[in-house]
């Protein structure tokens, strides 16, 4: 993986000494694991990913996380600097930064979630330089995945799909959310990913609330049941998928019908996305169809999020989103119904933008499905 590294790494300090930035400095989180690799524990002591605009980058990291910084092979991409427990490490990258650019910064980006108390410390100790985000550097780098992080997110999808392809070992009337959610999330470990990053069950009127999690509420026959679950696999790729299942018998029919328009409107946006529209349209796709048939007010949230190395990122697919879609970008189509009091419905799949059209990573069938009969 070298090579995508130090290609990222050469786009990142580009892209900032185009923005008229003289330096990014990344903190723990998604950026600095898909700059160097390195997935590192945000801790009260400074970790920090510099990339001069010209010079070369380096990683502060507290001297007790020298090991982990070399096993995650940051250090096959970027010198490595540690600081003892009674040095000053923003005065060492201020040191180091100033050496790459012979002279102290003038602009600065930092990561779009440093913690305020190190943008502060960063102020106070870099003098006069102006703050911008850097997430508005990084953000086209990231926005469009190439091949091999398309192929991630392809194996991330077939790992969630088994575990909603074995919905029926867990899923039945008389067993509580909190117990099935318990069984999906040993699940989704099983299946490849190394870590559990939600599990949704929603059944009856919890279904109504879009992000409810898991109750003791004990399902019941022909409940509609929303199960939303993703995780995170090795490489730090994400997935996300929902189904809508019922739950013993068939449900009561005005879930029936709105379901089936849920479908057809999951099916109008997915089949609108390609290259050259907007991320507006897509979200537009799906609402129309649910305004038509009655259902507009109780469809109440985006159409969908970005997904990578986040289980939310951008594009947002949302009204009034102007970003146009080009090949390579991932998002997830997941229109729904929610009825207050009653029961709701989502259906959810990640989609690429290929060069002609889209793809749907997620396969497992979206056809109303009655489990535990």
């Amino acid at each position: 993986m070298q090579a995508p590294f130090q290609d990222r790494l050469a786009r990142a300090a580009a892209s900032a000494a185009g923005a008229g930035i003289d330096a990014l400095l990344i903190t723990p989180g998604a950026d600095l694991r898909y700059l160097v690799g390195y997935q590192a524990l945000p801790l009260e002591r400074l970790t920090c990913l510099a990339i001069p605009a010209t010079g070369e980058p380096f990683l502060v990291v507290p001297a007790l996380e020298r090991a982990a910084a070399e096993a995650s092979g940051a250090t096959d991409h970027v010198s490595l600097a540690t600081h003892g427990e009674t040095e000053d490490a923003f005065q060492l990258v201020a040191r180091r930064l100033a050496d790459a650019l012979g002279g102290s910064p003038r602009s600065i980006g930092v990561s779009d979630r440093m913690w305020a108390q190190q943008v502060v410390r960063f102020t106070d100790t870099i003098g006069g330089a102006t703050l911008s985000l850097a997430g508005d550097v990084l953000r086209p780098l990231r926005l469009r995945k190439l091949p091999d992080e398309v192929d991630a997110l392809r194996v991330a999808a077939a790992a969630i799909d088994r575990v909603h392809s074995r919905m029926g070992e867990w899923l039945r009337p008389g067993r509580t959310e909190a117990a099935v959610a318990r069984d999906i999330g040993e699940a989704i470990l099983v299946e490849g990913h190394t870590s559990v990053n939600f599990v949704i069950v929603g059944s009856g009127p919890n279904g109504a609330s879009p992000h409810h999690h898991v109750s003791d509420r004990v399902i019941e026959p022909g409940d509609p049941v929303v199960i939303d679950i993703g995780g995170t696999m090795a490489d730090g790729y994400c997935s996300d998928c929902t189904r809508t299942y019922v739950a013993g018998e068939q449900p009561p029919s005005d879930f029936a019908d709105y379901y089936e328009v849920l479908l057809a409107a999951q099916r109008a946006s997915c089949a609108h996305v390609r290259p050259g529209v907007t991320a507006h349209s897509v979200d537009a796709a799906a609402r129309q169809v649910i305004a038509d048939a009655g259902y507009g007010e109780l469809f109440i949230h985006r159409t969908g999020h970005g997904i990578g190395l986040e289980e939310h990122e951008e594009p947002w697919i949302v009204e009034g989103s102007q970003v146009v879609l080009e090949p390579g970008m991932c998002f997830s189509i997941e229109p729904g119904v929610y009825l207050p009091g009653r029961h709701g419905a989502r259906i959810e799949d990640i989609v690429v933008v290929t060069d002609d059209g889209v793809e749907r990573l997620d396969t497992i069938e979206r056809e109303l499905v009655v489990l535990g009969a």
